[in-house]
């Protein structure tokens, strides 16, 4: 499975769609695909697209008096935010926490960031 990613502004707010009364999050399969979906809709101007991690399902939350969020896979950058297919929380994170390769930098600071630890031998 590729990468996912989704739009979000340097204060850590996610960028979501008012869908029918709940919220949805577009999500990408490239930070290109992101980019072009950005510069077709004025209102993702001051996003950036970001790749998506555990830490993404732990802060995307509704706000109070909302119900819960969906997460859209747009497939078309070019076509509008609302159309794509929409995932729930769990098949989102069944996508995001696949292994990871042994040995591999990023990886490793991923986990750290995620809140891993080592665990102390003796």
């Amino acid at each position: 499975m590729s990468d996912i990613f989704a739009m979000q502004r340097a204060n850590g707010d996610w960028f979501a769609l008012d869908h029918h009364g709940r919220l949805r999050v577009p999500l990408f399969h490239s930070s290109q695909d992101a980019m072009i979906a950005r510069l077709h809709n004025f209102g993702l101007l001051v996003f950036k697209p970001v790749l998506l991690n555990a830490r993404f399902l732990k802060e995307i939350a509704p706000l109070p008096g909302e119900d819960e969020v969906d997460f859209c896979m747009v497939e078309d950058p070019f076509a509008s935010l609302n159309r794509g297919s929409t995932m729930g929380r769990t098949q989102l994170a069944l996508l995001i926490h696949r292994p990871l390769p042994q040995g591999d930098r990023q990886a490793t600071e991923t986990w750290e960031d995620e809140g891993g630890t080592y665990a102390k031998c003796a």
